[in-house]
């Protein structure tokens, strides 16, 4: 039996019946062919269709979200910055360039590379990794530990490797490796033996002075951790020089490298080519 149907009559302004019937044809609410504003009424009153000011983005949430994206790419959860890069497209209003660059921040395979090695460090299984590096050339390690890693706002692949660094000067050092997760090209089973001891470390004693000395935040990987009259003493497990150093540059004159001398020559080095390149003389003598 068909349904019974109400009659509305509308009385409307010139020109505002071409107007529902072309937001009908948008949602494609159709009779036939043709856009239904009957249709079109029914959907608003069923909450179907969004009424009053379109929701949008403004450019500084665009920018939050973007940081949210990266930070999901990087963990391996892929769905949820998919889920976040549609919304961006949907509602961001962006530029064609940004558009390309949210789409293409998806498509890597990180994903799928993040979910494979976590499976290897699970099961404590060595593998073959095949990596492009920073210069886009192809390289292999055999990767005999792993552990997923986090340093300035990314995932890393931390690893020890049979192969070892060249660059590195410290011995203890010389097998660890950091591996960006969306440059891996592929990971094959090597049959090797886990290595139970984890990577090689060496222990670094910081001194935190001025306002560090309260303003400090202990770390994970700190082993002591002491206030000694107007210095923060703290004794660190480090596995990589590399964000030491960058760490110690940010806090200045208020953290000190003081142990092993091999790391504090190793900063020093990067000190000494800092002032070369801003044409600063060394050895600079304080005039008060």
């Amino acid at each position: 039996m068909p349904r019974k149907k109400e009659t509305l009559t509308l009385s409307i302004p010139p020109g505002t019946k071409e107007q529902l019937e072309e937001v009908a044809r948008r949602l494609n609410i159709l009779w036939g062919n043709s856009p239904s504003i009957s249709g079109l009424l029914v959907a608003i009153a069923q909450g179907e269709v969004e009424t009053g000011k379109p929701f949008t983005l403004n450019s500084s949430q665009v920018h939050a979200l973007q940081q949210v994206i990266k930070a999901l790419v990087d963990s391996g959860q892929m769905a949820e910055a998919k889920t976040i890069v549609e919304l961006l497209l949907a509602r961001g209003q962006l530029e064609s360039p940004l558009r390309k660059a949210l789409v293409q921040q998806i498509s890597h395979d990180t994903e799928a590379w993040r979910r494979v090695v976590d499976g290897q460090i699970e099961k404590q299984q060595p593998f073959h990794l095949i990596y492009t590096n920073s210069q886009k050339e192809h390289e292999e390690f055999n990767v005999q530990y792993g552990q997923i890693g986090f340093s300035e706002k990314r995932f890393y692949l931390e690893a020890w490797c049979e192969e070892i660094s060249p660059d590195q000067q410290i011995p203890e050092l010389q097998h660890n490796r950091c591996f960006r997760l969306d440059r891996i090209v592929n990971v094959l089973q090597y049959d090797g033996t886990w290595r139970k001891e984890g990577l090689g470390y060496i222990e670094v004693q910081l001194h935190f002075k001025g306002g560090m000395v309260k303003a400090y935040e202990p770390k994970e990987d700190d082993l002591e951790n002491e206030v000694m009259g107007d210095i923060r003493q703290v004794v660190r497990k480090v596995t990589n020089p590399f964000w030491l150093v960058r760490e110690v540059f940010r806090y200045g004159n208020d953290c000190e490298i003081v142990a092993p001398e091999s790391v504090r020559n190793i900063f020093k080095e990067k000190l000494g080519e800092m002032c070369q390149q801003y044409d600063l003389p060394l050895g600079l003598e304080r005039t008060d």
